[in-house]
């Protein structure tokens, strides 16, 4: 099959999906099509937003939808390594034996993964750079496609471990989830106090997936739109010659070159599910907010003022 109706047949699949999912999460539109961009991309996202979002919803019913495994861990601070990845036991014959833990798994929700200390945190690190986990010496493949959506709450601050900058910069996207509207509010309501259940049906499978991740890497990009996300990623930087006056006010550190590579497949992906054989600017600026935004630092000045992260990468684009 050609790649141009591969990108024709995946807009009409995703179309699908979408309304698939629309017959469980009500509203949440960015969060949904951000959610899947990342999927597409073979890329982890963290879900931010306050209880009763449907944050652990919303994950559960996309993995539904893609057909795909799903687990839920749930991160609290006397959460081990080996909770998440599993650990070794003698067997009758005094033989080791290995227990597979939660990771092995295509989706892993870790809920509120700000919950736990940063030595658990930090087994989740190598699942999600090189799908694998070493446990006792020995390496264990997980199987592909697999992703990490990880949620926190972003108002209780006590008795959590922010995560340190390397985790955050594994997560492609950084997704806030906003309250829904009044009319979005009352179909919630009507539909989670009815006896009316809904069903997900699975529209693709692990191997189409996967399929979709390699389509993605195959769309071309002109150079210039490459220059361009580089070039954005560059402005956030306070000393670099790039930064405008506003960065240089008030930001501390700026994005590394893992946001440039990410801001790329994403714009591939989001031009794919719009139809288009190529990204142009506009996909970039479209993802921008969500793949900058966990990846710079403010600084005192910023707090301050009341300036957000999101103000300061509008002023970039």
């Amino acid at each position: 099959m050609s790649d141009v109706k591969a990108i024709d047949d995946l807009v009409v699949k995703y179309n699908a999906l979408k309304a698939e999912i629309g017959k469980v999460i009500i509203g949440q539109q960015e969060a949904v099509s951000f959610t899947l961009l990342s999927i597409f991309c073979g890329g982890h996202s963290l879900l931010i937003g306050v209880p009763g979002l449907a944050k652990t919803l919303l994950v559960n019913t996309i993995s539904d939808a893609l057909g795909l495994q799903f687990k839920r861990i749930q991160f609290t601070p006397d959460l081990m390594p080996s909770d998440i990845l599993g650990s070794e036991i003698l067997d009758e014959n005094r033989h080791f034996k290995f227990i597979k833990g939660p990771i092995f798994s295509n989706i892993v929700l870790a809920d509120e993964i700000n919950r736990t200390p940063p030595k658990t945190q930090a087994a989740l690190l190598e699942a999600m750079q090189e799908r694998s986990v070493t446990v006792s010496g020995h390496q264990y493949k997980l199987d592909l496609p697999f992703f990490v959506l990880a949620t926190q709450n972003p108002i209780e601050q006590e008795g959590t471990y922010p995560l340190p900058e390397a985790q955050l910069d594994r997560f492609m996207f950084s997704i806030s989830l906003e309250y829904p509207s009044f009319k979005e509010e009352v179909e919630v309501v009507k539909n989670t106090t009815s006896n009316i259940s809904k069903t997900v049906n699975p529209l693709f499978s692990s191997k189409e997936i996967i399929e979709v991740q390699k389509l993605i890497r195959k769309i071309p990009v002109t150079d210039n739109v490459i220059e361009y996300a580089v070039g954005l990623v560059g402005r956030t930087r306070p000393k670099s010659e790039q930064a405008t006056e506003f960065v240089k006010l008030y930001l501390d550190w700026g994005a590394g070159p893992r946001a440039s590579q990410n801001l790329i497949l994403a714009a591939k992906a989001h031009a794919a599910i719009k139809g288009k054989y190529s990204p142009d600017i506009e996909d970039v600026k479209a993802v921008a907010i969500p793949i900058l935004s966990h990846r710079i630092v403010k600084n005192y000045k910023a707090e301050a003022e009341g300036i957000s992260i999101s103000d300061i990468i509008k002023s970039i684009l």
